[in-house]
């Protein structure tokens, strides 16, 4: 069964906040339980660390403060097996901490494509104000 989803998606005429993020690390490895909190792992500060270096070389800090389009192009590192919706939550949490928007749940249409896979792996996100 096909889709034709261009005709469902709304695709804002705006031209779009592009940045290319790498390969996050896993939702299991990007917090760690310590006792009774969740805290971000080493893994996971080394990774937004990548993010607020991207957002510099993407042009900066943005503060969007609407509703907002997401569109990513995610190249993973290898062939395993991977569930696209895992590999959401760093880049988003890190984008927002990184002063893109103020918080992921501006986010009202997220469009993802999984490319082939191609080392070291990457995220193409165009983010755009709706």
């Amino acid at each position: 069964m096909k889709y034709d989803f261009e005709s469902q998606v709304e695709v804002p005429a705006r031209k779009p906040y592009r940045i290319e993020l790498p390969w996050p690390p896993s939702v299991n490895t990007y917090w760690r339980r310590v006792g009774a909190r969740t805290l971000l792992s080493r893994k996971g500060r080394e990774y937004r660390q990548l993010v607020e270096l991207a957002v510099l070389i993407a042009g900066g800090r943005r503060n969007l403060r609407g509703r907002l389009s997401l569109f990513i192009s995610a190249t993973p590192p290898d062939h395993r097996k991977r569930d696209l919706d895992n590999v959401l939550k760093a880049p988003l949490d890190a984008m927002a901490k990184s002063g893109v928007y103020e918080d992921d749940s501006q986010i009202d249409q997220l469009i993802v494509w999984r490319l082939k896979p191609s080392k070291p792996g990457r995220l193409v996100i165009e983010i755009v104000e709706l």
